[in-house]
């Protein structure tokens, strides 16, 4: 484990998103709540956030934080049959965040599909990244936008 004892404390915050791909009449269903294990979107924010806390018990070697703040917001294209998960973790702490969005996102992602598996088992998640960081010696970061 990497030692932080001589690393300041500062205000961090990290950015990951998740995508996760279905049918368009699944995510009508995802959207009206009316999935057969009840509301999706409520039970994977939870999922993000309980993760979020939970990460250092699930990836080796990660601190401990104390987390001030996890926020799990969805943006959805039915069109496209396309729901984007955002999670936003924050700290102040000798350490970054980056793995507890990163958890979040995936774990909210995930329960989606547990969510929603009986209704289609082709659901896919894809893109689980981070798209930008702050604080810390690095400062911060931003994933640049691929051209399309």
């Amino acid at each position: 484990m990497v030692d932080v004892s001589d690393k300041r404390e500062t205000v961090r915050e990290a950015v990951a998103r998740a995508l996760v791909r279905m049918r368009p009449a699944t995510l009508r269903l995802v959207r009206r709540g009316d999935a057969p294990k009840g509301d999706v979107l409520g039970a994977a924010r939870l999922a993000g956030i309980m993760a979020a806390k939970r990460t250092p018990q699930l990836i080796p070697l990660c601190h401990p934080l104390r987390i001030t703040g996890v926020d799990v917001t969805f943006r959805d294209d039915v069109r496209r049959g396309e729901l984007a998960i955002e999670a936003r973790v924050r700290t102040v702490d000798k350490t970054g965040v980056e793995m507890e969005a990163l958890t979040a996102a995936a774990v909210a992602a995930l329960t989606v599909y547990d969510m929603v598996k009986a209704v289609e088992k082709g659901v896919t998640i894809a893109r689980i990244q981070l798209v930008e960081k702050s604080g810390g010696k690095s400062g911060r970061w931003t994933r640049r936008r691929a051209r399309a």
